[in-house]
């Protein structure tokens, strides 16, 4: 591009123009009115092209200078963590790139037990005094027994140190139909069946300790933090 711009610069200097206007005028009317004999000139089209990428580099720029500057934010805030392959008797996947974490262990020689945990998908009122908000996690349990074709399921809500629980159901192997009747509301069960159903999910490492552990893996974050890099990567590539 330097090229072009002596070259640009030679016009200017060495043309009898009164104004760059003048200049592109007759570039648009008669290129031949403008040669010179030992100059040399470009053409109105390569003058558009690097105005256009002058344009494109600086925007570019721009947007790299505010990703790089939210990167920086988020380490300074909070020092990225190592990944996790374990959390008590299960076996974590982060999954990258996706919304949910997901956790798989066996229980009692004969039940396979899948959680699939949100990022923060939602915020309550907080319980202590002084707290506006905390954030919410949903929970998706999936315990089979002896490779069944049945599931039982819980749908969860974790919060920053509890798991309450807000559905229990039966589900087979394919997808629920519209009228598949999936129970009454958790809180009109009875109350003894309630805390029982709490004592059957700790058993199983489903407590309160869990939500700590989720809450602490902070998904959205990373997400975020993978969603930022990927972008800058993206941009930063060079035409080739």
């Amino acid at each position: 591009m330097a090229p072009i711009l002596r070259a640009l610069r030679r016009q200017f200097l060495s043309s009898s123009f009164s104004s760059s206007e003048t200049f592109i005028r007759c570039l648009q009317q008669s290129p031949v009115c403008l040669e010179k004999p030992g100059v040399t000139y470009v053409s109105l089209f390569q003058i558009r092209s690097y105005i256009s990428e002058l344009r494109r580099s600086a925007f570019e720029g721009n947007i790299l200078r505010l990703i790089r500057n939210d990167i920086q934010y988020e380490l300074e805030r909070s020092p990225p963590q190592q990944p996790v392959t374990e959390f008590g008797s299960y076996i974590v996947e982060e999954r990258p790139g996706e919304r949910w974490i997901l956790l798989r262990r066996k229980f009692g020689g004969n039940e396979d037990i899948k959680i699939e945990a949100t990022m923060f998908d939602g915020s309550g009122p907080g319980k202590n005094s002084g707290e506006d908000i905390q954030l919410h996690i949903t929970l998706i349990l999936s315990i089979s027994k002896d490779a069944g074709e049945s599931f039982l399921e819980f749908v969860c809500s974790a919060w920053p140190d509890s798991v309450e629980i807000e559905k229990v159901y039966m589900r087979g192997h394919d997808q629920m139909h519209a009228q598949t009747y999936m129970g009454p509301k958790f809180e009109d069960l009875d109350d003894k069946l309630q805390d029982m159903l709490y004592e059957f999910l700790d058993e199983r490492g489903i407590n309160d300790e869990l939500a700590v552990f989720l809450y602490m893996r902070k998904k959205d974050r990373m997400e975020y933090m993978r969603w930022l890099t990927n972008i800058k990567t993206f941009i930063e590539k060079k035409v080739k």
